[in-house]
Parts: C-alpha cells; structure tokens; sequence
C-alpha cells in the first residue's frame, strides 16, 4: 500500500487495513460529500429497449424441438464414448483439453457440447469418477434405455441447477479449465441462467428478439449481481448459447421447455419435452451399399445391436452404421453366429435385407475359426499313440492339465521343466527339446565359489608397456625392492618408517595401498613425473589413468587426465594400486 493510500486510512477516508490485499473502501459519507448532495446512484426503471422480431408459437417450437433432438443425440453419443473409453482425468482434478478433444472427434461434437454434456451427466449422477477414471454409472444404463425425451429432461434439470457455466473453457487469467472438476458452488452463474431466461419471459408475447446477443443486457438489467464467463465476447454469451443448444431458447424467444424450467414445473417439462422430441426409432433401413440408416434417435437396443454388428459413420439427425467383413467378423468373435446375425437383422429392418449383406455374412462365417489358437506352456509330442494316450489319461499327470489335439501331440498348461519332473516321477523317459526340434542335453552344474570380491582382495592389472619401461630405475627401484610387501602394525612408540611427510599422509588417506605404492605415488609428486592409478569413483566405477603434473591438496590431488585431455580431481581414499606410466 502506497504512501497515499496510507494517508487516507489514517484519517478514515478510507476503510481496509494496510497489510492486507483486498483493496480499500471508500465510505459511503465520503462519496457523498465528494459528489454533492444531489448525486444519486444510477436507477434505470425499465429494462433496456431491444428490436423485437414477430414470431408464431410453431416458429419457436420447431426451432426448439431441432435444438433438442440435436443436443440429446449428441449426448447419447457422448456419453456412450465415456462409457466405452473412460476419460482419464489429470492430477489435479477434472478432465483436461487433451481428452476434451478425444471425445469430440470419436463423436463429431464441438466443444461446448461435449463440455455441457459432460457437466451436466456428472451433476446428475450419470457418470462419477473411479479412481482416475470419469465412468458410465447404472444411471447411465437406465438413462440410456429411456426415450430421448426422458433422457433431455434428466439432463435440463441438471443443467438448471448446476453452480457454474458448464461451457466455459477459460479463467481470468486464460488458462484452460477442466471439465466435471468438482467445482464449488457459483451463485452468480445459477443467477446468469435464470436472469437470462427472465429477461426473455418478459418479453410481449408473439415476439423475440431480433438479435440474440442483445438479451445479455436484460439480463444484466434482471439480475445485476449475475456473472460472465472470462470468454464472453458479448454480455453473457456462454449462458446464451448453451441455452439455445438445449432448446431452451429459440430465435430470441423462450421456448416451453424454457417455461417450464423458469415456472419449476417437472410435469409440465416433461409432457412438452415428449410432445416435441420424437420417440425414439426401432427400426433401420438396410441397404444394398452394405449401411444401416436410422432417423431420428435410435433405441438402446437398435443402437447396441448396429454397434456390434456395423461400424458407425456418422451421428446426426439420420445415423448411419456400414457393414464390413471386419464388423462381422468382430460380431462372430463375440460369440454370435451367421444365422443369430441375420435374425437380428431381420427384426430391426424395414424391408428385407439385401442379397450382399447376406453374402457378406456368410463369407465370413465359412472362413471364421478355420485358424484356432490354443494356450500351451509346453507342447508333449510322440510317434507312439499309444503311450500319448497313455499319458494323456494318466491319474497322477492329472495335473498337468493334458489335452489331446491329435493323436501324436499333447498340449500342457505346465511349464516345460516342472512337466518333465512330473513324467519322470510317473515312470516315463522323457527328454527335453530346443527352440531348434534337437534334443537338449543335460549337464550337471558344477557349483563354484565366487571370486574374491575386491574390497577383500587389492589387484592392480598394469597396461602393457615396453620392455624398457618395464622396471622403475634408479634410487626409486632400490626403494621399491627394499619396501616390505604390506604395512607395518602402527607403532605408538617408534612410528611408522616412512621416508617422509608425502607418504605418510598418503598412507592415512589411501587405507588399501602398500607401502610400495605409496612410496611410488609419493615419489610421481615429488618429481613431477606421470603415474598411472585403479581409481574407484564415489559412483562404484573401478577405472585406470594415467595422471601427470599432479598438485597435493589433501584429502584429494588434482591432476592432468591424459584419458579426458583435462584436468579432474582424485580423493586419495579412491586410489586402489599404483604403477608406472
């Protein structure tokens, strides 16, 4: 809070506290001081003026009725997809764009719709998250079995109650907002919905408003404290547009359905949703080129049985499935059969089915299940029929779970090894056979200890080298040669021989090294000549180096790596050997 603001509360001009990050209140004294005694806060009596259109009842019943057929075919398709392929929902709660976009392609649905179904069969118990899953509830079957009108009411009231605005997609800040997310409860968008309806309720009767973006301002004028959607290009264009996708709005105009949703009259929604919705369709009309059309809403059955025998083209007003061997084939897996099919058909169809839709159900019933394919751990094969139908009713091999499949070869659910233990153990002499058909041979393992691991034992593999290189020359061989093979016990009274101050820090540091070897490090220090070490890195990585220009710095030496061409630094504790470069 600024200096100015400051100086405002201080003299109660303004009301709020400095260290908070709601804004400060002006007082309504100090308003009215500021503005005069004759201000008055802004009151428009009347609504906004809006050009009105003449429209007949049928007009909008017609328009309302397109509407809502549309929207519960959409929804039926929608919520068969979420049935089918749960959407998996994000991290944080609600179902994302990513899946959002799956379900409107696999339905041909905008996202708006696939949003406002999705809010509203989550509200009304349709669908409910299992785990990470948004899935099908027995709602959902019950609901889908309904006629459409039954399942558009379900729905309208849903959507009439629901705390938000189902179709938004964005928060203030732009960022995407998932849907069935568990949101709280909004009053202000319950208030949108309603105000938008009232706001066209009070219109003359016969009439609508000739441009529907126009009716957010009598909303606004009904319900002030009402609120917009961050994505609204007009005044409350969210709210608008989902409820003329519902059918609740048409042409401007409220529509019965709407009327009844604004009066809270469940019976009267009901008689109007099954007065203008369509009854659902029980038959379809089969044709030469292999599809099944069906106008209108299909019933649960009729949709069932054409998804398990065709695959869907295309959902609208007329939906349409075609009939493939592959769709057939997929129904004989299932367990149907040729003639099953075409008596299914036969019930649902409106005339006779085409000759090419038998042939094709035929063909591909005479060619399915030609091929099988059994489950087998192993296979049990034999010349002798006899002895395989000796085993195959053996009392003790009952367990290997035998099945004969011809008269020279036995199938078993046991794994290869414990099935030949089990035949032995019977009194039979069965071998065992490669990947190739030869017969494996059986070795008797010869158990070993491990090697000595390398913490127990210190072996420092030197690189080859020339022969002259060899051996070390000089005062440093006598050295070397003279050296004792391990480290004397540590002596209190008389110490430790070292030769000087290098090797016995060496020594203290590098606890696996010999006096050789330190000796050897110690005297590539002095000298400033190149070493090779056995390093073991902090990782467990054993590597060998060769190191030169080496710089002493206890507990570590930093020296030029000839294997990286770069200097690194070594914990003395890490060398394991020592040799000469």
């Amino acid at each position: 809070m600024g200096s100015a603001e400051r100086w405002l509360l201080e003299r109660a001009l303004l009301v709020g506290r400095d260290w908070s990050y709601e804004p400060g209140q002006v007082p309504a004294e100090v308003v009215r001081a500021l503005r005069g005694p004759d201000w008055h806060a802004p009151f428009d009596p009347a609504p906004p003026r809006v050009e009105l259109v003449g429209l007949t009842s049928a007009e909008v019943e017609r328009e309302a009725a397109a509407a809502a057929t549309s929207f519960t075919g959409q929804a039926a398709s929608l919520l068969a997809e979420c049935a089918a392929r749960p959407p998996v929902a994000l991290r944080s709660g609600g179902i994302g764009a990513r899946e959002l976009t799956r379900i409107g392609k696999a339905t041909g649905s905008g996202e708006p719709v696939v949003r406002l179904v999705l809010e509203s069969a989550y509200a009304g118990g349709l669908v409910a998250y299992e785990g990470t899953a948004l899935t099908a509830t027995a709602d959902y079957d019950t609901w889908a079995a309904q006629e459409p009108a039954d399942r558009l009411v379900l729905l309208l009231r849903a959507w009439w109650l629901l705390g938000l605005t189902p179709s938004a997609s964005r928060d203030e800040d732009g960022k995407v907002l998932p849907a069935a997310g568990r949101q709280g409860t909004c009053s202000r968008c319950l208030a949108a919905r309603q105000g938008a309806l009232e706001a066209v309720a009070a219109l003359p009767a016969g009439r609508g408003v000739a441009d529907p973006a126009v009716i957010g301002a009598r909303l606004h004028w009904h319900r002030p404290l009402a609120d917009e959607t961050p994505q609204d290009a007009t005044p409350f264009a969210t709210v608008i547009e989902e409820a003329e996708l519902l059918g609740v709005l048409a042409r401007g105009a409220l529509t019965p359905l709407g009327a009844a949703l604004l009066d809270e009259d469940p019976a009267a929604l009901h008689d109007h949703a099954r007065r203008l919705l369509p009854a659902a369709t029980g038959t379809a009309r089969i044709g030469a080129d292999l599809t099944a059309v069906v106008t209108g809403a299909p019933t649960a059955r009729l949709n069932e049985l054409l998804d398990s025998l065709a695959d869907r083209e295309s959902r609208s007003a007329a939906s349409v499935w075609r009939f493939s061997a592959a769709s057939v084939r997929r129904a004989l897996d299932a367990g149907l059969t040729a003639e099953g099919i075409e008596a299914d058909l036969r019930e649902v169809a409106e005339g006779p089915l085409p000759q090419p839709l038998t042939y094709l159900i035929a063909d591909t019933a005479r060619s399915h299940g030609r091929v099988r394919l059994a489950a087998a751990a192993c296979v049990i094969h034999s010349d002798d029929t006899a002895l395989l139908a000796e085993i195959a009713v053996h009392r003790r091999l009952a367990v290997l779970g035998l099945r004969r499949i011809a008269p020279t070869v036995l199938l078993c659910s046991t794994e290869p090894s414990a099935a030949l233990d089990a035949l032995r153990a019977a009194g039979y002499a069965p071998v065992a056979e490669t990947a190739d058909g030869e017969v494996r041979v059986e070795r008797r393992e010869r158990p070993r200890a491990a090697p000595p691991s390398s913490q127990g034992r210190r072996v420092c593999v030197p690189a080859p080298r020339s022969p002259a290189a060899a051996a070390p020359s000089g005062d440093l061989a006598a050295r070397l040669l003279a050296a004792p093979d391990r480290l004397p016990d540590p002596d209190p009274d008389r110490g430790i021989p070292f030769q000087t101050d290098t090797e016995e820090i060496l020594a203290g540091y590098a606890k696996g090294l010999t006096l050789t070897d330190v000796r050897q490090l110690a005297h590539a220090i002095h000298e400033s000549e190149p070493i090779t070490i056995e390093y073991v890195a902090a990782s467990g990585s054993r590597t060998i180096r060769t190191v030169s220009d080496i710089d002493f710095d206890p507990p570590v030496i930093s020296a030029y790596c000839h294997l990286r061409e770069d200097e690194r630094t070594f914990s003395i504790s890490g060398i394991e050997g020592v040799q000469p470069a």
